[in-house]
């Protein structure tokens, strides 16, 4: 009952905001830094990790250790998203960020839209989050999937033989593919095909075996074609898919000149990377033009001026106001695009 009663509330508030996210949460202070950051992932390959380039809001916990993100800047569409926080030496920060590194940090990761609400409850022993209550159904699936992954870590450790590893695979690839297609979300389903996937575990050899006769693969570009059509989401996993099958349908012909495969995998490799390039110039550009909408016309040229790391009284010179007038402009800016800072700013417009 009191499970219903929340789930209302965030619906309530989803529909009472006007289109708005809001994620809320709690950091023990004690033991982390009191930065909080939010970023959208659009390469399933860079689910875990800190990098730089998918940051997209900043904040800062308050005295008690809680923490809020709010505006209508995002995906009207599900999308997977990262909220962590971690112990980098300030000084270094952002080359950690950079680097894709941070050897003490702690994340959670859940699919949002721009209508969300979403509470991240506090644990314990250095734990972040649990018990997440959202308004989107969609928002835990990566949770119970970990909780799959530990499953199959317990019953493979039981297996010694190689025989066994082998039906081992068998089942859990088969108990993943049908536990995807029930959780009705293509994008949860990637981040079970990076990992039955990845070229880094002892699983990939069985991937591609199982993708020679598996209408699953298959099954699933159709389903994120359909739900998410222009996503980077379904442009990547189309261009892996492809490459892969390739791979496995030309390494056993007889005189197969290897360097054709070379070259189109470096293709492949320009291709995607130029893509992904691109798709994120066009993303960040979205998300700007959105952030710069909430802004009055006053507001946007004190914007253009704060970017151009004018001072406020180089702002009022220039603009012929007060110096007050320009304070009060700046800090509604600070709010509209939930900043807390000029460094945030020039973080958020100049990537």
């Amino acid at each position: 009952m009191r499970t219903n009663a929340v789930f209302l509330f965030f619906v309530a508030i989803c529909f009472s905001s006007k289109a708005q996210y809001r994620f809320t949460g709690h950091v023990d202070n004690t033991q982390w830094h009191n930065n909080v950051y939010l970023s959208i992932i659009e390469d399933y390959r860079k689910i875990s990790g800190v990098y730089f380039e998918q940051i997209i809001a900043k904040t800062k916990t308050d005295s008690l250790g809680h923490f809020k993100f709010t505006g209508n800047q995002l995906e009207n569409k599900n999308r997977i998203y990262r909220i962590h926080v971690d112990n980098c030496i300030d000084e270094v920060q952002n080359q950690n960020h950079f680097d894709g590194y941070c050897d003490d940090s702690k994340e959670v990761l859940f699919i949002a839209k721009n209508t969300d609400s979403i509470e991240f409850p506090f644990s314990f022993n250095k734990q972040m989050f649990c018990n997440i209550l959202s308004s989107n159904e969609k928002s835990i699936v990566f949770f119970k999937i970990d909780s799959l992954k530990e499953e199959m870590k317990f019953a493979f450790s039981e297996f010694r033989s190689e025989a066994n590893r082998k039906l081992n695979n068998k089942k859990w690839f088969k108990t993943f593919q049908d536990f995807g297609i029930q959780l009705n979300e293509p994008i949860a389903e990637l981040y079970i095909y990076s990992f039955l996937s990845d070229r880094r575990n002892d699983l990939h050899e069985h991937y591609l075996e199982d993708l020679k006769d598996n209408a699953y693969y298959g099954n699933l570009l159709n389903r994120l074609t359909e739900q998410y059509p222009n996503s980077p989401y379904t442009k990547q996993y189309k261009a892996e898919l492809t490459s892969d099958q390739f791979i496995i349908n030309n390494d056993a012909g007889t005189g197969f000149n290897w360097n054709y495969l070379v070259y189109a995998l470096l293709s492949l490799s320009l291709i995607g990377n130029l893509w992904f390039w691109l798709s994120r110039k066009k993303e960040h550009a979205k998300i700007i033009n959105k952030a710069k909408e909430q802004l009055t016309k006053q507001e946007q040229n004190i914007l253009n001026l704060l970017l151009e790391e004018k001072s406020n009284k180089e702002i009022a010179n220039i603009l012929f106001v007060s110096l007050s007038t320009v304070k009060t402009h700046v800090n509604n800016i600070y709010k509209k695009l939930n900043v807390q800072s000029r460094d945030d700013i020039k973080s958020l417009f100049n990537r």
